[in-house]
């Protein structure tokens, strides 16, 4: 699932694509979308929200994509080569004269008034590379629920806004703190969420992830899909376990994040918790 930062990257490329041009093509390849045609109004500004992009139209028009795990906008010049295959990903064309927006395999694709964009981004949280970023309500919201594990509450947008896998555990490794420990152990809230703001932050204007500050391939990360390799800093092998409900995987080091009873979340029962993005 794309992070914060990535659908921060899309939303700049689709604003420098789309934006102030009147679209010469609109192709909605969703069965509910399928005859909406808005050939002729102009691009007035895309918003990333979190993990959301809203992109907005004349007429009081909002398109709502999220990328979810494998959604991608390809930005093309237009008539300059085929649509990308495969064409069945495809799930929306927005072109004007110079340049092609294509949305692969979106599983979010819907229209709704400027008005009420609300009813789809109005549940998160701070957004972390958000204007309005806000490192205290992050932290109340995280401290809402004391006992649950501070890796699930990372990843609930309902918290703050642009956290994924890669920075969820790579913040729980950074912290010093195992994912499954309870938010009420796992230390000051507000230092998490500076943390995850300045992360996220640092990764705005490059590919990639990079938390440990080395760009080099394979040391880019400090736990993130290191599992059975060295940890960087101790020599620990890093270990894998799925985490919450529904279960995401997650990394940590068994020495720089120890467990406050011992146990690992293969131990403990699924919570029952769940998140919205």
């Amino acid at each position: 699932m794309p992070e914060g930062d990535s659908v921060y990257q899309a939303a700049r490329r689709l604003r420098a694509a789309l934006v102030d041009r009147p679209l010469t093509v609109t192709d909605f390849r969703v069965p509910r979308l399928a005859t909406v045609d808005l050939t002729g109004r102009s691009v007035l500004a895309v918003v990333p929200r979190g993990k959301h992009l809203l992109t907005r139209f004349e007429g009081d028009l909002t398109l709502h994509t999220h990328l979810r795990m494998d959604g991608t906008w390809e930005i093309h010049r237009t008539g300059a080569r085929p649509l990308p295959r495969p064409w069945h990903a495809i799930r929306l064309v927005l072109a004007n004269a110079t340049q092609t927006a294509v949305g692969m395999r979106m599983p979010v694709v819907e229209l709704l008034r400027t008005a009420d964009e609300s009813t789809v981004v109005g549940h998160l949280g701070p957004d972390l590379l958000g204007p309005d970023w806000d490192p205290v309500e992050a932290a109340r919201r995280l401290s809402d629920r004391p006992d649950r594990p501070i890796g699930e509450a990372l990843l609930d947008q309902r918290n703050l806004a642009g956290i994924g896998n890669v920075y969820r555990a790579e913040l729980c490794f950074l912290r010093g703190v195992a994912p499954w420990t309870p938010v009420a152990a796992a230390g000051d809230p507000h230092a998490w969420a500076t943390l995850a703001h300045r992360l996220l932050y640092a990764n705005r204007d490059r590919v990639g992830h990079i938390t440990t500050g080395d760009t080099r391939p394979g040391r880019r990360h400090w736990v993130y899909g290191r599992a059975g390799r060295p940890c960087a800093r101790c020599g620990s092998l890093i270990r894998r376990a799925d985490l919450g409900d529904p279960p995401r995987v997650t990394f940590w080091c068994p020495r720089c994040q120890p467990s406050l009873d011992g146990s690992t979340p293969g131990d403990r029962r699924p919570g029952g918790s769940s998140y919205r993005a």
